[in-house]
């Protein structure tokens, strides 16, 4: 197993490396310089300048690359931002925080809602709650993240006066945006569970455990829901890791100062090393994501870890 982690973490450089290629290729082919974006239109010619020369935006586009890596790989350095001047890495990990609790929040709550429903839709197929859990999840699948969390806002933060619209002083700042961003992810675990459910106790094994006298709790719960929770556990993965990325319209509608109104501002400036060292920081969780998602295939699937332990031998 530990020879398939040592692989795994390996192919994560060629990635890194990839995604860090794309997104400079593109913020260096969108219109403009920072010395312009800084200063101005209206600002001296020169000034512009010697602005782009401190920046090293006067050099070639391979050699800017290839001298940010340099300091990434040996000083690990990700560069000083244009717009504040001050390291881009502490102005990313002032405003990470934010953005980890909120994506860590409404992961734990869609998959309260999500599998739990799920399993219960499956359980009671065709009934009046299977239909009524199904129409819920089209509905939140449907709506886009944004209206949810300005109908939120409006009701409970507006109307009712319960909870604070924007900022993250405290945890009932996190309470709307939570709900907001957990929403469609809690709609596709529900529809996916149900269906890896219903899947799962058609198998002979489960009608071989009811007819040996097995009682209907031990099939779902024993048998039944640790062999379908495995795409379940995918999906939650990867909604953790997008989450990661793209709490951006969540955290604009709040007014939060997380990483993806950090991403966001930083575009707009064309400040290269902040978009670049954000980039790098939410693929390398992403990456390290889908390895623990694998890992945890072990612990619930033997079959996985024994294929594990051959690739690794």
């Amino acid at each position: 197993m530990h020879k398939y982690i040592v692989k795994r973490l390996l192919l994560t450089i060629p990635v890194l490396i990839g995604a860090a290629f794309l997104v400079f290729t593109i913020m260096s082919l969108t219109p403009g310089d920072p010395g312009t974006l800084i200063l101005g239109m209206t600002a001296d010619k020169a000034d512009i300048a010697t602005l782009n020369a401190e920046f090293g935006y006067d050099q070639p586009f391979l050699i800017r690359f290839i001298n940010y890596l340099k300091d990434i790989v040996f000083h690990f350095d990700f560069g000083v931002s244009y717009r504040t001047r001050t390291p881009v890495f502490t102005e990313i990990m002032s405003r990470f925080p934010n953005t980890f609790y909120l994506a860590v929040s409404s992961m734990i709550l869609s998959a309260l809602l999500g599998v739990s429903l799920g399993i219960l839709s499956a359980v009671m197929q065709y009934s009046v709650l299977d239909n009524i859990f199904t129409m819920l999840a089209m509905f939140f699948a449907a709506i886009p993240g944004f209206w949810l969390g300005l109908m939120l806002m409006l009701l409970f933060s507006l109307k009712l006066g319960w909870l604070p619209s924007n900022g993250v002083d405290t945890w009932r700042h996190f309470v709307l945006p939570t709900i907001t961003l957990s929403m469609g992810g809690a709609a596709g675990l529900l529809r996916l569970t149900r269906s890896t459910m219903l899947e799962t106790i058609r198998q002979d094994y489960i009608r071989t455990a009811r007819s040996k006298g097995a009682s209907e709790k031990t099939v779902i719960w024993k048998h039944a829901l640790k062999n379908a929770l495995l795409p379940v556990i995918t999906s939650l993965g990867m909604n953790f890791g997008a989450s990661l990325g793209g709490a951006i319209i969540i955290e604009m509608v709040f007014g939060m100062p997380g990483l993806g109104t950090y991403i966001v501002t930083s575009i707009r400036q064309k400040d290269v090393p902040a978009v670049l060292a954000s980039t790098l920081l939410l693929a390398t969780l992403f990456c390290l994501i889908m390895l623990a998602v694998d890992i945890f295939y072990a612990f619930i699937d033997p079959r996985i870890k024994a294929k594990y332990a051959k690739q690794g031998g």
